[in-house]
């Protein structure tokens, strides 16, 4: 079977794996007390089902990443947030709106367009001693810096976790394709290092994300989507020698894709944070077409009194005295 078509099947089930620990993440981050630490987390079995649903991801990943290089792997990650819609909305007890569908046609047509676009040769190239410890002081500088106090935590958090599991991709990659291709000895202080970087950061994205999803499962899971292939391919394109396909001309399509999927990533993350803003899930959907009795608006009430005359003051009594002599009187 065709390598490419290999890792495009494995990064599939592995987003799908991903998809469902983002979900089980979200909802343990609701029921979570903000306060309360790592460790509490960990004595529930939740946190342990999305563990173990991110390293089943992570395995499948690692073995795409064997048949494909980091442009094409990475990119298919994005489809973790078009499975997380539909779970999450059956986990919420509701139905996938009409801007969420859209989300996700044009986050597969960007996809579409990136895979064209991107190598479908296997890798050989990997990182040297220098450039994994390289990679892994620029990231720890950027995850210092998105981690400080400040305005949208969340999405910081969301943007390092992006960060940390792209690295992580990448330099899993050097790991994989070193052991299986048995370029050098096993037990190299580089492969060594790579291994504790790639656990390290793995471990960090992970926390970073739980962090992340406090405030919703949208936007920040828009933003882990995103950030992740950009830190991989960057990766990939400066240090492993990765190429697009087609040249110069070959950007266009792969930059028409990008901007789609950026476009229906947004959309998704809106139609998303609508929904745990307790919002309608779609506001652009049809108006209800049953009728809603309204209460009508006060300054329309009208209250009419009936008409009571008020009684008129009595006239005072006045006594007149009969004048003496008149007819009929004594003569």
């Amino acid at each position: 079977m065709n390598a490419t078509l290999i890792a495009v099947a494995l990064s599939l089930v592995s987003a799908g794996a991903y998809a469902a620990a983002a979900v089980a993440q979200a909802r343990l981050a609701g029921r979570t007390d903000p306060s309360a630490g790592a460790l509490s987390m960990m004595g529930r079995g939740a946190w342990w089902s999305a563990v173990g649903l991110n390293a089943g991801g992570a395995l499948l990943h690692v073995a795409a990443l064997k048949y494909g290089p980091l442009t094409l792997v990475q990119p298919l990650g994005a489809l973790t947030l078009v499975a997380a819609v539909p779970l999450g909305a059956r986990s919420a007890g509701r139905r996938v709106s009409r801007t969420e569908w859209r989300g996700t046609l044009l986050t597969l047509v960007g996809l579409a367009a990136l895979l064209l676009a991107a190598g479908g040769a296997a890798p050989h190239d990997t990182l040297s001693l220098p450039e994994a410890l390289g990679v892994g002081a620029v990231t720890m500088a950027l995850v210092a810096t998105l981690g400080r106090p400040g305005a949208r935590p969340g999405l910081r958090h969301a943007a390092a976790s992006g960060i940390t599991s792209g690295v992580a991709s990448a330099l899993t990659q050097t790991l994989t394709v070193a052991a299986t291709d048995h370029a050098g000895p096993l037990l190299s202080w580089r492969l060594v290092t790579v291994a504790v970087l790639v656990s390290f950061f793995a471990l960090g994205g992970l926390m970073l994300s739980q962090t992340a999803y406090r405030g919703g499962l949208g936007a920040p899971l828009a933003v882990v989507t995103l950030a992740n292939p950009v830190a991989a391919a960057a990766i990939g394109l400066i240090l492993l020698g990765e190429r697009v396909q087609g040249g110069v001309l070959g950007l266009i399509p792969a930059l028409i894709g990008a901007a789609a999927a950026v476009q229906g990533v947004v959309l998704l993350s809106r139609a998303q944070a609508r929904t745990a803003d307790g919002a309608p899930p779609d506001p652009a959907g049809p108006a209800p077409t049953a009728a809603v009795t309204r209460p009508p608006s006060p300054s329309r009430v009208v209250i009419t009194a009936p008409s009571v005359s008020a009684p008129r003051p009595a006239e005072p009594l006045t006594l007149r005295p009969e004048p003496v002599g008149t007819a009929g009187g004594p003569g």
